[in-house]
């Protein structure tokens, strides 16, 4: 994965928050997995889900993780994101995530897999995460299929992207 800062300077005494989520997407025919791996920022997420982005109330990878944190995040991801491969949504189940950084970098990674026993021939995804609350979000997203890679910046004017094999 590559690295992200989360904000850049704008002058020598003001930060301007770049609003990024990062999404690797890899499929080989051999391994008949499609595994998915998303990069937020937690202020981002807890903004999002419930509209505190300081909030310490899901505490998500905590021992003290809220129940409904997971399926709270799950509803969020499913309006504003999604996968389709041959044709069909894929369904997300969380196989697991963790929090890396500190601070106002703190990252939530989450990690889908699926079972893809059908050669992948069409493949689209959707990524407006947070293009609801942020007018300037960018979601990077690399595909990686059967040894081929692309990148792609999808954002509010540009939510999706379908590609063929």
């Amino acid at each position: 994965m590559v690295p992200l800062t989360m904000s850049v300077a704008a002058t020598s005494s003001e930060i301007h928050p770049l609003r990024l989520s990062l999404c690797e997407i890899e499929y080989t025919s051999e391994k008949q997995i499609l595994s998915i791996n998303l990069k937020l920022f937690l202020t981002d997420v807890n903004e999002a889900i419930v509209f505190d982005p300081k909030s310490k109330e899901l505490a998500f990878c905590q021992p003290n993780e809220a129940a409904r944190a997971e399926p709270m995040l799950l509803d969020y991801l499913n309006r504003f994101f999604h996968v389709k491969t041959n044709g069909k949504v894929l369904d997300l189940k969380i196989k697991s995530k963790k929090l890396s950084g500190e601070g106002d970098n703190t990252a939530l990674w989450v990690y889908f897999e699926h079972s893809q026993k059908q050669p992948v021939t069409t493949l689209e995804i959707k990524n407006a995460v947070f293009t609801d609350l942020f007018f300037d979000q960018n979601n990077i997203v690399y595909v990686h299929v059967n040894g081929g890679s692309k990148s792609l910046m999808l954002n509010k004017k540009t939510p999706s992207y379908q590609m063929k094999f």
